[in-house]
């Protein structure tokens, strides 16, 4: 106890050099977004306290590079395994099935060459709306699987969604079925051991991305795997929104009603999921024992569709996903429509919209009417005035939670992932995102937003003016902190 109240009162009395020394770090060494800078400046300045505390726990970046230079050796060492035969996907010629692939060869390029997203042309896409469609489809597979299954989640509950899923892995692992799990060390906290005893003596396997250094308790805010995705045996894959747990099927009493989008693969974009499921699992696991084949097809199927798996995170050179948004906005000639939970757009994503309005290209953005996290909706509301002025319509959804991650691009390309269209997306999360080439998913796509608009409500310009002081304070404090949010 004597030591302990030293060390207090010895930290007490050295704060401000503490906050000089991290200030100093934060300047000369981390070289950040001027914005961000001084944020955390600020944070330190008028916070001694408390401020290198959070600064420590959901600010600090120097350990970045060191912390990620495994994981990039590692990735290296794969991309030489997938592509042993010498092949360079950068140099990769293109000739296109399908002539409307070629209008947006720009964008397939700048994939390949930031993302290293293999372009494939026969993909088949289901896509899912709610919990119920969801899960019914993944455990269908499931059922059907014969070789191997792999899971990859951001949130992993063991409720009743998540033991149903688990018994169902364990079954299948007792077939013989080769079965992997992947999930977040923050979003799936509260699982314990226990819980998959009898999956781990079946002969599946566990591995935790960046797991907690306390049980049930995880300091580490940033670098979190966001993920959504699942393979199963080379034929199919799923990726999108929904994570597994109760409150996905609409069983929250906070949330009501959970509106997402999820769809299921079957082509050679399956393989990309799969590649990018083989990097994170060798990364968490420290395991080299999974399979990985880019070639050939597990199954031929007779898609048209033009798919690319593009992910990105804090390993990456390339923010890969935000600079596909960032495209399709530019790019765009009759419209853009985006679904998102957390609208927090860094300056080149909110210049591209505000051009877009202004251009007069039909601008169109849902975000949910039920904030689960305050601040965060609180500093999306703060970007809607100027926007709104450029003729960006902005909607709020009123049945239930909105959760969904879809950029829609005039009648051709469309997003659906796991990056939400937030700086911690785009910076500090693990996402993964299908951007697709297809007409017809395009269009189905477009009539789901359509429906969704009517359980939306408007928010007007005028409206907009009208909102009290209160609202505009938390929108400023909640702006100010947006690019640690």
């Amino acid at each position: 106890m004597e030591y302990i109240v030293e060390g207090l009162i010895w930290l007490s009395r050295n704060i401000l050099w503490i906050n000089i020394l991290f200030a100093v770090l934060l300047v000369f060494f981390e070289r950040r977004n001027p914005t961000s800078t001084w944020l955390w400046l600020m944070v330190l300045t008028f916070l001694p306290g408390i401020g290198f505390l959070l600064y420590l726990f959901i600010g600090q970046d120097i350990s970045k590079s060191k912390m990620f230079q495994i994981k990039e050796k590692e990735d290296r060492y794969i991309r030489y395994r997938v592509f042993k035969q010498g092949q360079k996907i950068q140099e990769e010629v293109y000739e296109f099935s399908n002539p409307r692939f070629a209008d947006y060869e720009d964008i397939i390029k700048m994939h390949i060459y930031t993302s290293e997203s293999y372009f494939s042309e026969d993909n088949q896409v289901e896509i899912y709306f709610s919990g119920e469609e969801k899960f019914k489809a993944l455990f269908d597979s499931i059922e059907r699987a014969k070789e191997y299954i792999y899971l990859e989640y951001y949130i992993f509950k063991y409720d009743g969604i998540g033991r149903k899923l688990i018994d169902k892995l364990t079954q299948k692992a007792k077939e013989g079925v080769e079965v992997k799990i992947l999930y977040d060390g923050m979003g799936g906290r509260k699982l314990k051991d226990s819980h998959f005893e009898e999956f781990k003596k079946a002969g599946g396997e566990i591995a935790v991305f960046f797991p907690p250094f306390i049980p049930f308790i995880s300091l580490r805010i940033n670098y979190r795997n966001h993920r959504k995705i699942c393979i199963i045996d080379g034929k199919e894959a799923f990726v999108g929104g929904f994570n597994i747990g109760d409150e996905y099927l609409g069983l929250s009493s906070k949330f009501g009603f959970w509106r997402d989008t999820h769809i299921r693969i079957r082509g050679t974009a399956v393989n990309g999921l799969q590649w990018r499921f083989f990097k994170d699992w060798r990364f968490a696991a420290k395991r080299d024992n999974v399979r990985c084949e880019l070639n050939p097809v597990k199954d031929i199927v007779k898609g048209k569709a033009g798919i690319q798996i593009v992910s990105s995170g804090p390993d990456s050179k390339w923010s890969s996903v935000k600079d596909g948004y960032f495209k399709m906005i530019n790019k765009a000639k009759e419209r853009i429509y985006i679904q998102t939970p957390y609208f927090i757009p860094d300056d080149s994503i909110f210049e591209a919209l505000k051009v877009a309005g202004l251009s007069g290209i039909d601008v169109k953005v849902m975000i949910p009417s039920k904030p689960d996290h305050p601040f965060v909706y609180w500093a999306g509301l703060s970007y809607m005035g100027e926007l709104l002025e450029a003729g960006v319509k902005f909607y709020t959804y009123q049945k239930g939670f909105l959760h969904s991650k879809v950029l829609i691009m005039d009648d051709f390309v469309t997003s659906i992932g796991t990056a939400n269209l937030d700086i911690r997306s785009f910076k500090l999360n693990f996402e993964v995102n299908a951007f697709i080439y297809d007409e017809y998913v395009n269009k189905e796509m477009v009539q789901q937003f359509n429906e969704d608009l009517k359980y939306c409500k408007e928010i007007t310009l005028e409206e907009y003016k009208e909102r009290s002081n209160i609202v505009k304070i938390k929108e400023s404090i909640s702006r100010l902190l947006s690019p640690i949010l």
